[in-house]
This record gives C-alpha cells, sequence and structure tokens, in this order.
C-alpha cells in the first residue's frame, strides 16, 4: 500500500480568504461568526452565521463563470487554486490520466435553488436560466476543479450531510494509498447561508441566536458558516521525487453507520469510526495527541463525542486535547471537515493546537481538555479529525507529523 501525504492545501471561510489568514485566525483564537448580510435577513430568527465578507467573485472568475458557478463552486475552486499552487503539482499525461477529484458537499446550489424559486414563486416569472441544473448540481465544483485542472481520473461527489468533506477525503486517500490514483483532489464546499437555506435549518431547533459554544454547560446550539477546503493527497514517492513540500501524511480512516436514529447522534456509532481510524492507520490510543472535534455546540453532540472518546481512549482521554473550530468558523455542514482538517495540520507543523473559543461553564458530561477559549503549544505526532453526520454517518481521518 502506498504512503499518501498532503502536499497542498487551500480554502476561503469566515477566518480568512486563504490557509496563511485562516490560521492565523485560529492561532489567535479569533471568531469569525457575526450577524447575516443576505436577503430578507428580517424574516429570519437566526440571524447569525461563519458568513464569507469582502468577496468578490469579478477578482476571481469573469462573466460567463459566474453565470455558470454558484457559490458553492466559486468557493471550491477559489481553494483548489490555492492547494494546487502551494503543491506545485502539474496534472500532465499519465497522471492526468488518472489524478481525479472527490469533494464532499451537503447541499450543492442551494443559493441557487433560492434565487430561482424566488424567480418563479415570488417574481412570477416563468422561465429560469437554461444553466440553472448545472449551476446547482451536488457534483458542480466536482466537475468544475476537473476541468480546470484536467483531471481525467476518477471524480464525484459524496453527500453525507455533516461528514460529507471526510467521506470525501477518506475515499480520496484509499484512490491514492490503493494506486488507482498518483495524486486526487479532495475536500469539500458548501453554502447554504441564503433566506432558505437558513429558514430551512430554523426548523431543527437545533441553531444558537447568539454564540456556537461547544462542550461548554450553557451552549445552545449550532452555528452555520460556508466555504471551502481543498486539498491534494498525493503518493508519498511521488511527492518525494519531484521536490514537494509535505504538510502532513494522511495515514487512516474509518466509516461507520449508527443505524439507529435520523437526527439523535450514538455514542458507539462514532466510537466504532474513532477506533477503526485507529485499527486502520495502524496506530495506538496513546499515540494520538489531539483531536478536532466534530463539536457542533449542541447540548446532544457533545456529550455524545465526550462519552465516545473516553471509551475509545480510556485513562489516556485525560490526556488529550480536543477542541472545536466550529466555534470560530461555523458549521459549514458538507464542507466543515475540510476546513477543520486544517487544524490538524496545524497542530502537526505548527505545534499550535487551536482552541474552542466561547467556553464559559465547565459542563460534568465534557470533562475533556477542549483546549479553552486560548491556543496552546504542545507537540503533536497524530492526530485525529472526527464528523459524525445527520443520519447517523459517520467518518475520522487519522493524520501523522511528517
Amino acid at each position: 500500500m502506498n504512503r499518501v501525504v498532503i502536499t497542498g492545501a487551500g480554502t476561503i471561510n469566515a477566518l480568512g480568504h486563504d490557509v496563511p489568514q485562516t490560521l492565523e485566525a485560529m492561532r489567535e483564537g479569533r471568531c469569525g461568526i457575526g450577524p447575516l448580510e443576505l436577503r430578507d435577513v428580517e424574516r429570519l430568527s437566526i440571524r447569525i452565521g461563519g458568513q464569507v465578507h469582502g468577496f468578490e467573485p469579478e477578482t476571481h472568475f469573469n462573466r460567463q463563470q459566474i453565470a455558470l458557478y454558484d457559490r458553492f463552486t466559486q468557493f471550491a475552486l477559489i481553494a483548489a487554486r490555492e492547494a494546487v499552487a502551494q503543491s506545485g503539482i502539474t496534472f500532465e499525461g499519465e497522471a492526468g490520466l488518472r489524478a481525479g477529484v472527490v469533494l464532499g458537499t451537503a447541499g450543492g446550489g442551494v443559493g441557487t435553488w433560492d434565487d430561482n424559486y424566488r424567480s418563479v414563486y415570488e417574481d412570477g416569472k416563468n422561465r429560469v436560466h437554461p444553466f440553472v441544473v448545472p449551476k446547482l448540481m451536488n457534483n458542480a465544483a466536482t466537475s468544475h476543479i476537473s476541468m480546470e485542472y484536467g483531471l481525467s481520473g476518477p471524480s464525484f461527489t459524496v453527500s453525507t450531510a455533516c461528514a460529507s468533506s471526510n467521506h470525501a477525503m477518506a475515499l480520496a486517500f484509499e484512490m491514492v494509498r490503493s494506486g488507482a490514483a498518483p495524486a486526487m483532489m479532495t475536500g469539500g464546499s458548501e453554502s447554504m447561508l441564503c433566506f432558505g437555506g437558513v429558514k430551512a435549518w430554523e426548523g431543527l431547533r437545533v441553531m444558537s441566536r447568539d454564540a456556537c459554544r461547544p462542550f461548554s454547560a450553557n451552549r445552545n446550539g449550532m452555528v452555520q458558516g460556508e466555504g471551502a477546503g481543498i486539498f491534494v493527497f498525493e503518493d508519498y514517492d511521488h511527492a518525494r521525487a519531484r521536490g514537494a513540500e509535505i504538510l502532513a501524511e494522511v495515514i487512516g480512516y474509518a466509516m461507520t453507520a449508527d443505524a439507529g436514529d435520523i437526527v439523535m447522534p450514538s455514542k458507539h456509532g462514532a466510537a466504532r469510526a474513532m477506533s477503526g481510524a485507529l485499527r486502520n492507520g495502524g496506530i495506538n490510543a496513546e499515540d494520538i495527541g489531539y483531536i478536532n472535534a466534530h463539536g457542533t455546540g449542541t447540548a446532544a453532540n457533545d456529550k455524545t463525542e465526550c462519552a465516545a472518546v473516553a471509551d475509545v481512549f480510556g485513562r489516556h482521554a485525560d490526556n488529550l486535547m480536543m477542541s472545536s473550530t466550529k466555534s470560530m468558523h461555523g458549521h459549514l455542514i458538507g464542507g466543515t471537515g475540510a476546513v477543520e482538517l486544517l487544524a490538524c495540520i496545524m497542530a502537526l507543523r505548527e505545534g499550535v493546537i487551536a482552541p474552542t473559543i466561547g467556553y464559559e461553564e465547565p459542563d460534568p458530561e465534557c470533562m475533556l481538555d477542549v483546549v479553552p477559549n486560548t491556543a496552546r503549544e504542545a507537540r503533536v505526532d497524530v492526530a485525529l479529525s472526527n464528523a459524525f453526520a445527520f443520519g447517523g454517518l459517520n467518518a475520522v481521518l487519522a493524520l501523522r507529523r511528517v
């Protein structure tokens, strides 16, 4: 089996329009959540989110592209360009024929759906743009990245709600590890912060009106975000042969289903995903120094995740650091695992642990070290990234310092 390394990373999210800005914000414990700026916001009861501000599509795309790219596709392409530029990889000849793209998204072109429903039902129009379907389809971002870089290998989109990105990256990892592809573009993108997107989530009654406070006893719900995280996963020998800088090594993964409730998480499903990632990566529980938690800020998720960690790691759970960066950038739903992977890379490369901000009161059911409010310096050799989705679909990745 091939070793798989990350040679490029790119992002745009509420914390920054690129990776350096995002990591700086994580180091500083800066919050990217604030008042939403969108049409009909006064009709919403939830008016905060991790929105990408100052984004001007015209600086990245021409008029024809903007007409064809939903906001989630625009985010994915911007992040992909940063990842490829950092990696320095070129997809020529055989490499381009075999390399591909696997991305995660939960909603795809939600903004396009919202705009065109308004046109038909509110404005009374009888026609929509002929490219509405290719603009809103969940595989749009994957297709446009494959076309921009001439990637002719396995390319598709995974949609498993909040675990979409981790599922996508796990599959991309397996393709490179098995030798099916020398490199893969992977990650996820999401942009649900429009009137219809937020209004739908309001109905679940899991959203906070003021802040995301994972693991804090006074937490009162999740906060949505938007953005993308894209990575170049590459065969280790291929990367070394061309002199690429290696950001981290992906060493294992696991995917499980709770097979229980459509919205309530299962401790056993989460625990099986974490222990499965350890087995798949050939590592022991004691090797893990940091976990980027799913940590949504809901009462059910946080206590269930902490209980699962305690079950898997036993006494070592007291030595672990576990933080939720959703407290800073919000919950990007299908794109969240990709942005959170940046915190794992930062922990491994820089020895900086991103904090869980907004932490105010200890919760007896969440008594792990959640790195409250302030980033911490610590050496980490192996990290896990957790994603536990609605529908009971779980995906955990294991990464190692190189």
